[in-house]
């Protein structure tokens, strides 16, 4: 599938059956988030558990596992799609790499970035991967026209680093 938005061809992967209530059956891999998921969520900015909306009162929160991110280096990338306040409780306890000690990003806002994937080429042999870059691909990079994304990436903008409590906190007293 080609993202309308930016010409980036996606990985295709199946789907687990889903239940009555049309969710998705199966345990979640919390940091293997299936592509397809991955990108609508990112997208629209959606909760990552439950796929609703993701903006609170204080902002988005994303988390990321402990030391995970160097907050000296910018930009500030994330693939991990945001959650909602309802969800942060579940996604801490539930998420082996948050070890129950996320760092927690409230952004204000965080725009699109680029694609993590695989770049390919075309040889004697044929298709062929050229290149598995560790960084993510920014959009307007050359190499997007031969690239299979497997993941959206967002520049997280205007955010601030709280830890659990701190956001547990303010959530209860803006809600």
């Amino acid at each position: 599938m080609r993202s309308p938005r930016t010409g980036t061809l996606w990985a295709r992967c199946s789907f687990n059956p889903v239940d009555a209530d049309q969710r998705p059956t199966g345990k979640p891999q919390w940091r293997l988030m299936h592509p397809y998921r991955q990108m609508m969520t990112m997208q629209a900015m959606r909760c990552q558990v439950c796929a609703g909306r993701a903006r609170t009162p204080l902002g988005f929160i994303f988390l990321a596992g402990p030391g995970a991110v160097n907050t000296k280096h910018v930009p500030v990338l994330t693939n991990q799609p945001p959650v909602c306040a309802r969800h942060v409780r579940a996604a801490v306890r539930l998420c082996p790499h948050l070890d129950g000690r996320p760092m927690v990003f409230l952004a204000q806002s965080a725009p699109l970035y680029g694609v993590h994937g695989v770049i390919y080429g075309y040889g004697d042999e044929g298709v062929h991967v050229v290149d598995q870059p560790d960084a993510p691909l920014p959009y307007g990079h050359p190499n997007l026209s031969t690239f299979l994304a497997s993941q959206l990436v967002r520049r997280l903008g205007s955010f601030r680093v709280v830890n659990l409590d701190e956001l547990l906190r303010a959530l209860s007293a803006a809600a």
